[in-house]
């Protein structure tokens, strides 16, 4: 069977609609118009590792899908073949996925998909078009921006991650906010001086929300100094 043929057949009519509102997929919500088979994660894993074979074009028209699930699989596969791939083949897979971001378009989507490919693909490379996403009009670019920096993370490079945090500062969307108060955590977990020394020059301005991702971790106390804004 197809990739299509295998997602269809596990379809969960019964949990499509749960998905559909924890995805906010409303109108005027930051999923609308999303649709959802109700497969689990997990799922949608396994049937992207047995169709790991396919070819960008084909990897495309699985992107373009209506399902969410059958645009998870797609960039589950192009991951797989982003791990395996020479130099030159995943420069070809980051130009696609740049290409796609409009298919990119929930929050498990950039989550499971930006650091794996665009992060690590830039770790030795200019940063630039982080930047040129991190001012993009689309929520999901400018999620994309930010979760990339986890691969930096992971190699303690915290220059673009701080970068990107400031001028993401002022966005409007709680997503953005959460992203952003995620990333700044998991600097923090790595070396907590750098994540006090932004925080101490931000945290009475930054989102509320931002700021509670971010030192989630700190001892009590110390979280507590930040809410009230005891620093």
């Amino acid at each position: 069977m197809s990739l299509t043929q295998d997602l269809m057949s596990a379809a969960n009519p019964e949990k499509a609609p749960i998905y559909q509102r924890f995805f906010k997929t409303g109108p005027g919500e930051y999923g609308s118009g999303d649709c959802f088979l109700g497969l689990t994660v997990p799922q949608t894993r396994g049937f992207a590792k047995k169709h790991s074979h396919l070819a960008l074009p084909q990897i495309q028209e699985h992107l373009k899908s209506k399902y969410h699930e059958e645009r998870l699989a797609a960039l589950l596969i192009l991951v797989e073949k982003f791990n395996k791939a020479s130099e030159e083949q995943k420069a070809n897979i980051v130009n696609f996925y740049l290409k796609n971001t409009k298919y990119v378009n929930n929050w498990d989507l950039v989550d499971l998909s930006a650091s794996r490919i665009l992060g690590v693909f830039l770790l030795d490379k200019p940063k630039k078009i982080l930047y040129e996403l991190a001012n993009s009009k689309d929520i999901w670019e400018k999620r994309i921006s930010i979760i990339a920096t986890a691969a930096f993370i992971n190699k303690e490079k915290f220059d673009d991650t701080l970068r990107i945090s400031e001028i993401l500062l002022n966005d409007t969307h709680d997503l953005i906010h959460k992203a952003v108060g995620w990333m700044l955590r998991e600097m923090g977990k790595k070396n907590q001086s750098v994540l006090e020394t932004f925080l101490k020059q931000y945290y009475k301005t930054m989102p509320r929300t931002m700021l509670r991702y971010s030192i989630e971790r700190f001892p009590e106390p110390l979280r507590k100094q930040y809410l009230k804004g005891e620093i």
